[in-house]
């Protein structure tokens, strides 16, 4: 994989980490110009820094990469594995090594526009230019967004670009009732410059209940007046304002201030997505791309360091979706960050797993825009790895399913699902072999058994990578066949089996204890529906056509002079029997094996009569 000058190198250095105490510190990667390129800690330095020097399989490409660049290493040693954590934050700050963990996401100042122009707008900008009114700046995109679309809909105010100088046939916005449409020339420009100054003082003051009873006290003053329309218009208003407050109750929470941490992975690739609440609501939304790390544990307890390491907004309650590999610690530094308690928490009641929920399906949605990939993909993706207890997600999947007609005609389909995804030009056919009759186990068995045995051969392209999890159709049985298997070609796979129900649909999958139920994870469900569905039918259709072609070759070896060598060469010649019954003397002569007079045979068989 590496070079010999770079095994070498490494060589030389897995022995200078073999001479590391088992003691908690810091290491400090160095290239060959001394810069610092990675910086870590560890309970044990010996053990974590001499995993890098070992075999490189183990590694994702980003680790292979700062390994290949490593041309010394330096230590710290600390008297604890918290110590040590405080020395790795301060560390990176100071240094920002390249192959660290440096989130960058859409940080900066913001700002709610109001242009200048005769019919003024309101809109978010993340620039500040010379025109304009400004209100500002916030440190959240989503914040300003969310303002002025929530403002839009309040005050009716369009979010077009029309002009409003010459009438026009109104867009859907007004149809549904979110804009009064001065595109139709019907409101006054002095009526429209009074709304949009409510607007403006209502994002400044942000106090919708104030608003609220200082718009019931104008509508009353209007109902008195008998002035109706002006009654109603603000009465819609308020109407507005009400509906916006139940959208904001969606995303309500019971604690007054917590940040939630969801990601999704894509191989090397993954997003971890955040949402801040804050006085019961939902505050802020960010994202954030990293690559070279497919452990989510050791993802977490590189993120959170480096998400607080500059924050003083540390809120008490850190909702994740899986565990770090040190909450303890974590919390231990985010406390005395912060002057109170943090406490790190994996959510097992309904608000907390939904709002989890909420925050993976952003990241798999922001994902899928980086990757190409559906957000349903990614999603499915990531509930199977959490389901099944996967610590990385299954990117390359492999089916299997056995067909047979009471033991006649044996064969296994196998199909491969990438990225969650078919990859039919993977999928591969196989003929039982080492014995006839009806054993599904044995099959199982003997089919798993070549496919890693031609993984060895390295010959077939179909068969050059290793599964990060085999499905089989079936339960128990099957699993107990194929474990052995797994063990005798010293392979560690994930190995799970698909149990159907009474009516032959997908039900759970079972690791041959008690059955996993997937029906509530519906993405999971589906995905998992689509492959047992999928070898289903890719297994039952080989058998069918091996059964078809069983059937052909009986009738062929009916004809006087052919055999099964010449009755298997006219078939894969004419590839139907309908084209052979058709074809002229000459014709057959030209299949492989034939002669004349076998092929006069032929002809005389299917054209007696005619």
């Amino acid at each position: 994989m590496y070079s010999q000058e770079t095994n070498e190198k490494i060589k030389a250095l897995k022995q200078k980490a073999n001479k590391l105490p088992l003691t908690p510190g810091v290491y400090i990667m160095k290239d060959k110009n001394s810069n610092i390129i990675y910086i870590g800690k560890a309970k044990a330095l010996k053990n974590r820094v001499t995993q890098y020097f070992g075999s490189g399989n183990q590694h994702t490409e980003k680790v292979r990469q700062m390994v290949q660049r490593v041309s010394d290493f330096e230590y710290i040693l600390c008297d604890s594995e918290f110590e040590a954590l405080i020395l790795e934050n301060s560390l990176i700050k100071q240094h920002k090594p390249k192959y660290n963990i440096l989130l960058k996401d859409d940080k900066g100042y913001h700002y709610i526009k109001i242009t200048d122009d005769k019919w003024r707008k309101i809109l978010p900008t993340k620039l500040k230019e010379k025109s304009g009114q400004y209100i500002g700046p916030f440190n959240s995109w989503y914040i300003v967004k969310e303002t002025v679309d929530e403002v839009r809909k309040i005050f009716k105010l369009p979010d077009c670009n029309r002009s409003f100088d010459k009438p026009s046939k109104p867009c859907l916005n007004y149809h549904i009732g979110i804009c009064d449409a001065p595109c139709r020339c019907k409101t006054s420009l002095s009526d429209y410059n009074n709304t949009l100054d409510e607007a403006i003082k209502f994002i400044k003051k942000g106090d919708s209940e104030q608003l609220t009873a200082y718009l019931t006290e104008q509508m009353e003053q209007a109902s008195e007046k008998l002035d109706f329309e002006q009654a109603a218009r603000i009465r819609d208003r308020i109407s507005a304002i009400n509906k916006m407050r139940q959208k904001q109750k969606v995303v309500q929470i019971s604690y007054p201030a917590q940040d939630v941490f969801a990601s999704v992975f894509l191989g090397e690739k993954a997003c971890v997505s955040v949402l801040s609440f804050r006085n019961r609501r939902l505050s802020d939304k960010r994202h954030y791309f990293v690559e070279g790390i497919t452990d989510k544990a050791r993802l977490y307890s590189e993120f959170l360091q480096q998400y607080y390491l500059e924050r003083e907004d540390i809120p008490p309650r850190i909702l994740l979706d899986t565990d770090t590999e040190n909450n303890l610690l974590l919390e231990q530094w985010l406390s005395g960050k912060s002057g109170k308690k943090v406490a790190i928490i994996i959510p097992k009641l309904r608000e907390g797993l939904e709002i989890v929920k909420m925050c993976r399906s952003n990241a798999a949605e922001n994902l899928s825009e980086k990757t190409e990939r559906s957000g349903r993909e990614m999603s499915a993706l990531d509930e199977l790895a959490h389901l099944l207890g996967l610590k990385q997600v299954p990117r390359y999947i492999e089916a299997y399913d056995i067909s047979n007609t009471a033991g006649s005609e044996n064969v296994a389909g196998m199909v491969v699902f990438k990225d969650g995804r078919p990859a039919k030009a993977m999928y591969k056919k196989f003929k039982i072999k080492s014995f006839s009759g009806q054993d599904d186990y044995r099959s199982m068995a003997e089919v798993l058994d070549r496919r890693f045995n031609e993984y060895k051969k390295g010959e077939d392209e179909g068969f050059s990578r290793l599964p990060d999890l085999i499905l089989l159709d079936g339960g128990k049985g099957q699993l107990s066949a194929v474990r052995p298997i797994l063990l005798k070609h010293n392979l560690d796979i994930a190995l799970f089996g698909m149990v159907k129900d009474s009516k032959h649909k997908t039900r759970a999958i079972t690791a041959g204890g008690e059955d996993i139920s997937i029906k509530s994870t519906r993405s999971a469900f589906t995905l998992v529906t689509a492959i047992q569905d999928e070898v289903h039918r890719f297994a039952i259709g080989y058998h069918k056509a091996s059964r078809t072609k069983k059937m052909l070759l009986s009738e062929l070896l009916e004809i006087e002079g052919i055999g099964k060598a010449r009755a298997a060469a006219l078939l894969k010649h004419f590839k139907t029997i309908s084209k052979i019954k058709s074809a002229t003397i000459d014709e057959l002569s030209c299949a492989e094996g034939m002669t004349k007079t076998a092929a006069e045979s032929v002809y005389n068989f299917f054209n007696q009569g005619k």
